[in-house]
């Protein structure tokens, strides 16, 4: 007869334990969570580009203006953003998108300290595909006219302005320049809320 001294029982290790699998798991999510912080700082600092670029071509639309110097009592040849309700239109929605981007910030933080929060992503995503939209209609259209200023159109007799008022062109152009940057910049912004979205 056999003494209970001698049973054992013998528990082998898991094969996670063995392994060493077990620690990894904790640090995968440090990463997830690193670089979904990273993803919102991205987020944050894009931000702070498009505002820049959506409010300078709101600004420089809105003080494109230019008088020529040869005019007499009752005649004066001047030009100015105002005389065109696409550039009226361009100034007020590059404006608009501009203080969508101010107020959008204090959401681009909270995916910053919160990394793993979707309602501020999915917010974000959805606003920022409006005011692509937006963006992209505004520059579009104030881009349409400004070809037209430098080129003319013969067929409907439509003269080319630039000749005469190369400034108001100039600064037209410019503004034009800087609503497309922010077009771009909301695209990178997008592609980032929807990459960050799926990793969730």
């Amino acid at each position: 007869m056999m003494s209970s001294d001698h049973a054992t029982i013998v528990v082998p290790e898991s094969s996670a334990v063995a392994k060493g699998k077990a620690p990894l798991i904790g640090s995968q999510r440090e990463q997830k969570t690193g670089f979904n912080k990273g993803l919102g700082i991205a987020d944050f600092l894009l931000r702070l580009g498009a505002i820049a670029a959506a409010l300078a071509a709101a600004a420089t639309m809105g003080t494109s203006d230019q008088t020529l110097p040869f005019f007499t009592q009752f005649f004066q040849f001047e030009a100015g953003y105002d005389d065109f309700t696409t550039f009226m239109f361009f100034v007020i929605a590059m404006a608009l998108v501009g203080g969508y981007l101010v107020l959008s910030l204090p959401f681009s933080i909270v995916t910053i300290v919160r990394p793993y929060a979707v309602a501020p992503r999915l917010l974000l995503f959805i606003l920022d595909t409006v005011a692509l939209t937006l963006t992209t209609a505004a520059g579009a259209a104030a881009a349409a006219i400004v070809y037209l200023a430098h080129n003319g159109n013969p067929n409907t007799n439509w003269l080319a302005i630039c000749n005469q008022f190369g400034d108001f062109c100039q600064t037209a152009s410019g503004a034009v320049v800087a609503s497309f940057v922010t077009v771009v910049v909301f695209i990178v912004l997008i592609l980032l809320s929807g990459f960050a979205l799926k990793r969730h």
